[in-house]
């Protein structure tokens, strides 16, 4: 890697986020962590992300917010969204349609590596 790539996680559950943290940064990825959707946009505000992961159910502002914050922004910026609680209704097609691209759902439980590899095959595609 050239340049540090830099993944914002928004994560509300501290050993999951640290996991995360630790895991990606082993693998030389520059990580900053947020606690909700709220903190994310004031982290990415004073440094911005190449990619960010984020829960769905997160307190203050949530995932599906963060995402459509995000989305008006920059529309091109890829997303990962990780989430126990995504059902196959109405509320998944909010975030999965054309629109959200480029966007990946993980379902948790998620392992490290699975993380890892969205995160490479997303970057990959984004670069070209």
């Amino acid at each position: 890697m050239a340049e540090t790539v830099h993944v914002l996680v928004a994560e509300d559950e501290p050993l999951a986020a640290m996991a995360i943290e630790d895991f990606l940064s082993r693998k030389g990825y520059r990580v900053t962590l947020a606690v909700d959707g709220l903190d994310a946009m004031e982290r990415l505000q004073a440094d911005p992300a190449d990619l960010v992961i984020t829960d769905l159910r997160m307190p203050r502002m949530d995932g599906h917010a963060l995402i459509r914050e995000l989305r008006r922004r920059d529309p091109g910026l890829p997303l990962v969204v990780m989430t126990g609680f995504l059902s196959l209704d109405g509320n998944a097609d909010d975030i999965t349609g054309d629109a959200w691209k480029p966007l990946e759902v993980l379902r948790k439980p998620v392992s490290p590596q699975m993380i890892l590899d969205t995160l490479e095959r997303l970057l990959a595609r984004h670069a070209l």
